[in-house]
């Protein structure tokens, strides 16, 4: 695959990828303002076919793209772009070592598990603190919310370990499940379309 074919499939994964990222969709019992969106698992597919830098070239596209509209200050986009590349560099990295459909299952598990490590701490150092400081939210209130879908959820422990953790877990087990559907199909079509455009221009 030659550079300039790279390229243009990775913006136009990253459009699509853009695209999902709007259509968000809540975890029943999780805390309320955590949702999943797709883009993840076009971002894990793109990550498979064409490596981990284009990869990560896609999640700074779609974020750089979504900060035009946040309603976070950035703080979302910026824990989206490191949960995503944790997710994106163990699952990728597992992979290069048997390229088999066991060895891509296991790292995007494997992937998943430091994606939910990222947004713990993303979450503890990052969002929160920016609800509370730039959006003037008190950190109960906060609490409260949460509380209205799991009256479990009462503090940080709590907001993390039976909301924050959990919904990573989730997320990433639905990005693994399309990515493991999809990439098999979607890489051999796309290398064939290499082959045939080889061909038609040797032909030529």
């Amino acid at each position: 695959m030659t550079k300039t074919t790279k390229i243009t499939y990775t913006a136009l994964f990253a459009a699509l990828a853009t695209v999902l990222m709007y259509f968000e969709f809540p975890i029943p019992f999780m805390p309320p303002f955590l949702k999943v969106d797709l883009s993840g698992a076009v971002v894990l597919i793109g990550a498979f076919i064409f490596g981990i830098g284009p990869a990560i070239s896609m999640i700074l596209i779609k974020d750089l793209l979504h900060l035009t509209q946040t309603v976070t200050g950035g703080s979302g986009e910026l824990a989206d772009f490191l949960m995503l590349s944790a997710l994106v560099i163990v699952s990728v990295m597992v992979y290069r070592f048997h390229k088999t459909r066991k060895a891509a299952a296991i790292g995007c598990v494997l992937g998943t598990a430091a994606m939910t490590v990222i947004a713990t701490l993303a979450n503890y150092f990052l969002i929160i603190p920016f609800y509370i400081n730039a959006m003037g939210w008190n950190l109960q209130a906060i609490f409260d919310l949460c509380a209205t879908v799991n009256p479990s959820i009462s503090g940080m422990s709590t907001y993390l370990l039976i909301g924050v953790v959990p919904f990573n877990i989730i997320k990433g087990l639905i990005l693994t499940v399309i990515t493991m559907l999809a990439y098999k199909k979607l890489s051999v079509f796309i290398k064939s379309k290499q082959i045939s455009l080889h061909h038609t221009q040797n032909v030529n």
